[in-house]
């Protein structure tokens, strides 16, 4: 049986894991770690580092040192998460055809070229591990990556020798790693609260099948917000201590976010927390932070999580009360405020169980071995998930269209029909979007083609079927066909970020026929 990993590619820290006859074992690097810093370092030799080791230098190599990439992977260099991060990082992001790339030194990497650094990192751990070759994984992402993010992280393993065999929502591979089933149906709800990004997830699980029912997220929402705050505070206090602001150099910036990081963990356990900032203000220095201030500040994102979250109850048509279990995952879910918020927002307490770090590696081992051999598989389980955004096609006026609407279960195909908007028009260009604004200036560009050329005739007379299909792993196939004539082409949506609309007429955009 050849082996297939899990692997939960994360924004702060990744993990992998391999299930075999049931038996999940986390892989460690050398030191023993089974938690992989999200990190790679350009050293001026020509080598990288990835992983602990790179985190480590983090202060010494503050523009060589990549973290938190994940939550730039499919954005456009113009949109304020980019801006955001920009602020806060030491190394370069620069503006890649409308999209974003990292610039270290005179060489520029795409984010999934860094995405495939850690990835292979992790691949040769488990073949240390094994002793030999692995070439098979399924990777997690979270439930409101769009496609164009989930297109990156696909061929970020593509690049590495790694067949993809499924890209899983990590609430739903953290779902599966819980021993929920058996033959009453339980309804769970997932709360992940990452570095980066918060999902959220409602499942009923019963036995032989897993499915998805809601879900719902923010990709820039997460613990590197919180370590944000802190950081600001920390830059506030030297600033007024010494006259000069420690963000202007980069170096100190970061030194603050990893003081601010270590805070966050420790008020975690501790009502106060001081530090030492000698090393920032150039002088000797100290503050401390408590955690009822951490905790008043953070309030509006434990706010926004609570939103999405009744969101996904709403949608999923289920109420508070028919919850039967919460899982939490991400190391922000260990934040005592977070606790009590989910526990009052749910009216449970958490489950304990696996550790919210490692829990969506394990489910992604799991499902691994349940996707590849069903009858070694603990327990087999079919899983039913849903497509986290809408998908629409721009069409004249500035509108666009909804094709599939969000928290459809997957895979699926929908068609819709549309005309041409002019007379003696003979190709029509299809701009694909993801989102829920009815106006196309409100959704994210997936792609876009021209189908043509077709035979001319008045406005509204060519007929143009369109279909969108997304697989199981959450990727978009679209379609168009003239209905007179039989001519079709496929739409090759799925090249990960897609460039600015071609400037054409409007007027070359199609028209929805009203249903």
């Amino acid at each position: 049986m050849r082996p297939v990993l899990g692997i939960d590619l994360g924004t702060s820290n990744s993990v992998v894991a391999l299930c075999q006859g049931g038996k999940v074992t986390i892989i460690a690097d050398e030191e023993g770690n089974r938690i992989h810093p999200s990190a790679v370092a350009f050293l001026p030799d020509g080598s990288v580092l990835v992983g602990a080791k790179a985190r480590a230098g983090l202060a010494q190599r503050p523009e060589q040192t990549i973290i938190s990439a994940k939550r730039l992977i499919g954005r456009r260099h113009a949109s304020r998460e980019v801006a955001q991060t920009k602020q806060r990082m030491g190394y370069r992001i620069v503006d890649d055809q409308g999209g974003v790339a990292l610039k270290i030194g005179g060489d520029v990497h795409t984010l999934e070229t860094i995405s495939a650094l850690i990835l292979r990192y992790l691949r040769d751990l488990a073949e240390n591990f094994i002793g030999h070759s692995v070439r098979h994984a399924v990777i997690t992402v979270p439930a409101y990556f769009d496609d164009n993010q989930r297109q990156a992280t696909r061929r970020a393993g593509q690049m590495v020798g790694l067949e993809v065999l499924r890209i899983v929502n990590e609430p739903t591979a953290a779902a599966f790693s819980y021993g929920y089933g058996g033959k009453r149906s339980h309804r769970i709800a997932v709360f992940d609260l990452g570095g980066g990004t918060f999902d959220v997830s409602v499942l009923e699980l019963g036995e032989g099948a897993l499915e998805v029912l809601s879900t719902g997220g923010d990709t820039f929402l997460g613990g590197d917000d919180f370590d944000g705050l802190i950081a600001n505070q920390l830059a506030q206090a030297v600033e007024q201590y010494t006259g000069r602001d420690p963000r202007q150099d980069s170096a100190a910036k970061l030194c603050l976010l990893a003081l601010a990081e270590q805070a966050k963990c420790q008020l975690s356990e501790e009502e106060s927390f001081e530090l030492d900032l000698s090393s920032i203000a150039g002088v000797p220095m100290k503050t401390s932070i408590d955690r009822a201030n951490f905790e008043a500040a953070i309030k509006p994102y434990i706010d926004r999580c609570l939103t999405l979250c009744q969101k996904a109850l709403d949608e999923g048509l289920v109420h508070v009360s028919e919850i039967d279990g919460v899982v939490l995952v991400g190391g922000s879910t260990r934040i005592p405020a977070v606790r009590r918020a989910v526990t009052r927002f749910f009216r449970r307490r958490p489950d304990e169980g696996i550790d919210a770090d490692l829990v969506v590696g394990v489910g992604a081992a799991m499902y691994a071995e349940n996707l590849e051999s069903p009858s070694t598989a603990t327990s087999k389980r079919v899983l039913l998930d849903v497509t986290p955004m809408s998908l629409r096609l721009a069409t004249v006026g500035g509108f666009c269209e909804a094709i599939i609407d969000h928290n459809s279960p997957i895979p699926t195909e929908r068609s819709r029909l549309f005309t041409t908007a002019r007379d003696h028009q003979d190709r029509v260009s299809l701009r694909i979007y993801q989102g829920e604004d009815d106006q196309e200036d409100g959704n994210t560009l997936l792609g876009e083609f021209v189908f043509g050329p077709f035979s001319k005739a008045l406005r509204g007379e060519v007929q143009i079927s369109v279909t969108f299909a997304i697989d199981s792993d959450g990727l978009v196939q679209v379609t168009a066909r003239d209905l007179a004539s039989g001519q079709a082409a496929v739409g090759c949506v799925n090249l990960g970020l897609a460039q600015e609309p071609v400037q054409q007429k409007q007027e070359d955009l199609p028209a929805a026929v009203k249903r």
